[in-house]
């Protein structure tokens, strides 16, 4: 490990020290996540799924940044998915309990926090389920394409305002990555059960949990599209 990477880890540990022995912090970040919530998601999405990207840049290439990331209109397009992200737990938290209403048995959203463990986890893990096998894909398809569109635009900011050639994008993509890496192997082995957690922790933790979950999808895209990149290079 380098010095700048040591720095780094130091100031993120810091950071966070200093934010979980904050009850000022803690409060008001809970405070701000339910009167607030969508801006919130926007906030922590810009930051922390674009602070995975960077991480997961220093992994394949050795460096955080390089011309042409587009690390500005990356937090754009992460904060405008951060909103979309937060509509669709909202949407499976609520409706996919009821899957399991509908072969007869008493489950409903309230079970995560009214059910005996056995029936919270059984209510996560169709939430998650669910929320993975429909929405994610539909998600991670489209990260990719707006990530092609901002490095087919040299990473400038003015991508963000400029509409995306979609038929070059989907031709951009390498399906073999897509569906051999990010879709067959992430979304059952990690995704998954990562959510499965998220849902059964309480709706304060579980908003910080998602903030976190936000930096391993910013790696686990990010580290695919990059090693694609190097494959196609070599």
């Amino acid at each position: 490990m380098k010095a700048k990477d040591m720095l780094l880890a130091s100031i993120v540990l810091v950071l966070l020290i200093a934010a979980c022995t904050s009850n000022g912090f803690v409060e008001s970040f809970r405070y701000y996540s339910k009167a607030h919530g969508y801006g919130m998601s926007f906030i922590k999405f810009a930051i922390l799924a674009s602070f995975g990207e960077c991480l997961a840049l220093r992994i394949v290439t050795g460096r955080y940044w390089k011309k042409g990331f587009g690390l500005c209109a990356k937090m754009v397009v992460w904060g405008f998915l951060g909103i979309v992200i937060k509509l669709a737990f909202t949407v499976f938290a609520t409706g996919a309990p009821n899957i399991l209403a509908s072969f007869g048995l008493d489950f409903s959203a309230a079970t995560l926090a009214t059910g005996s463990f056995f029936e919270r986890l059984v209510t996560a893990l169709v939430i998650s389920t669910s929320l993975n096998c429909i929405f994610a894909p539909v998600l991670m398809i489209l990260h990719k394409i707006t990530d092609g569109h901002i490095h087919a635009h040299g990473g400038r900011f003015v991508s963000v305002v400029t509409p995306i050639n979609m038929v070059d994008r989907f031709n951009d993509i390498d399906w073999n990555v897509m569906w051999g890496l990010v879709l067959k192997k992430t979304i059952p082995f990690f995704w998954i059960p990562a959510h499965t957690i998220t849902f059964l922790l309480p709706p304060d933790f579980r908003i910080l949990f998602a903030a976190l979950l936000g930096i391993a999808l910013g790696v686990i895209l990010a580290f695919a599209n990059l090693s694609a990149v190097k494959k196609s290079e070599a």
